[in-house]
């Protein structure tokens, strides 16, 4: 039988292990993913990792990071310490599943670890709760329950789990957050039906002969396509400060909670209705409408008389005036030529569907534009329909209707390849 923890750790640190999972391809959130690992989406200036960093700071004092896909983009940006945490990486060359990633930490690890993915946004609270009992699970309520491991749970523990059933009896989901005797390893597992080690089958085996005991998360926000980026880019607007450090020239208007950092200058006669994020340096023009919420990265430009609405922007954009931008997602140093408009609704009002790693994927959305990769240049007047993803370093020519999905590094005029 496994010890079990239940009293909390009366504040001090858990100097334990978290292993954090950042070595897939992230394929359902290309072309953003096209130049980094999905754990490096920014919002709101930051990664969704550093997010997650942050949440175990102080509760742990190593984390180990498995990379694989880019995986040196995720060691250059955070080294090897973050803030008081220790870091230690492994690689997972093969994808081969969440099992196979989180075994090849078991040389870094004690007799006990948390485990949690690295693209998904996990809250401190949540995680102090599961650090209070052990071995323990995260789960949560969510919508869609088709795209999850659906977990039956029985008084305080976990009765069974199953992964993504067509038909879920039950409604608590499996988050991906765990806090789990390292001997939990030590169960012999099959490759699924999708060719790859499943760590969920660990915990099936682990839960035949142990007690498995879960918590309810209240803050939990699982990124399964670009478009989820959204409702989490909202929340954590209203999470931050309604500081405004940047220049704002006379005969503007701001409404609600917009945050603009040092060195930005939002010139006369904009009108910024919040929630919004403005990062350092950027340039909003003379007459602007921004409709939150909106996240802007740094030193951006935003030319005279462009529309914002519901879009998150990166860093290095450069948008020319008289453009509409909604319910978009923009790559970096993409630069969107005068006129160019993105459409956001469909004629007959019905829901978006989107065309994503080969597969049609309703986005449940009425209003959704079109996702830019990195790099993307676009000429004046360019129009580009709903629901289409643009691959990075990607050239459209002037006067273009978009009305399918480009790769990237296309060349596209007037829905010819050139």
């Amino acid at each position: 039988m496994i010890k079990r923890l239940q009293a909390p750790y009366n504040n001090k640190l858990y100097t334990g292990q978290a292993v954090i999972l950042a070595a897939g391809k992230g394929k359902r959130f290309q072309p953003l993913t096209e130049t980094r690992p999905k754990p490096l989406l920014k919002v709101l200036n930051k990664t969704i990792l550093e997010y997650n960093l942050d949440q175990l700071n102080g509760l742990v004092g190593e984390v180990v990071l498995v990379i694989g896909y880019q995986g040196e983009k995720i060691r250059n940006l955070i080294g090897e310490r973050y803030k008081n945490l220790k870091i230690k990486y492994v690689f997972q060359k093969e994808q081969l599943g969440t099992g196979n990633a989180a075994k090849k930490a078991l040389s870094l690890i004690g007799d006990k670890f948390l485990l949690l993915n690295g693209d998904d946004l996990y809250d401190r609270e949540d995680i102090k709760k599961c650090l209070k009992k052990y071995p323990c699970i995260l789960l949560a309520r969510a919508k869609n329950l088709s795209n999850f491991g659906i977990v039956s749970c029985k008084e305080r523990f976990v009765k069974s789990i199953v992964e993504k059933p067509k038909k879920p009896i039950d409604k608590l989901v499996n988050t991906g957050l765990y806090f789990l005797p390292k001997l939990i390893f030590n169960f012999k597992i099959k490759k699924s039906l999708r060719g790859e080690y499943e760590f969920t089958d660990y915990l099936r085996e682990f839960i035949k002969k142990e007690k498995l005991f879960f918590v309810k998360a209240k803050k939990w926000h699982f990124l399964s396509y670009p478009w989820d980026l959204f409702e989490v880019n909202e929340l954590l607007i209203k999470r931050e400060k309604g500081i405004r450090e940047g220049k704002i020239e006379k005969e503007t208007q701001l409404k609600g909670k917009v945050i603009i950092k040092k060195g930005t200058l939002i010139k006369s006669g904009s009108y910024l209705e919040g929630p919004i994020y403005i990062g350092k340096g950027c340039q909003v023009g003379s007459n602007c409408y921004i409709r939150g919420p909106v996240s802007i990265g740094s030193n951006c430009r935003i030319g005279q008389a462009v529309e914002i609405k519901n879009s998150i922007i990166g860093d290095n954009v450069e948008i020319s005036h008289l453009s509409y931008i909604g319910d978009s997602i923009i790559g970096e140093d993409c630069n969107l030529g005068t006129g160019t408009i993105i459409a956001n609704l469909r004629f007959n009002k019905k829901t978006i569907k989107v065309i994503t790693n080969e597969k049609l994927v309703d986005t449940r959305r009425e209003k959704f534009g079109c996702i830019l990769g990195d790099n993307v240049k676009t000429g004046i007047n360019v129009s580009i329909m709903p629901g289409v993803l643009i691959g990075s370093d990607c050239l459209i020519y002037p006067n273009s209707l978009v009305k399918r999905n480009i790769k990237g590094k296309e060349i596209f005029y007037g829905g010819i390849k050139s």
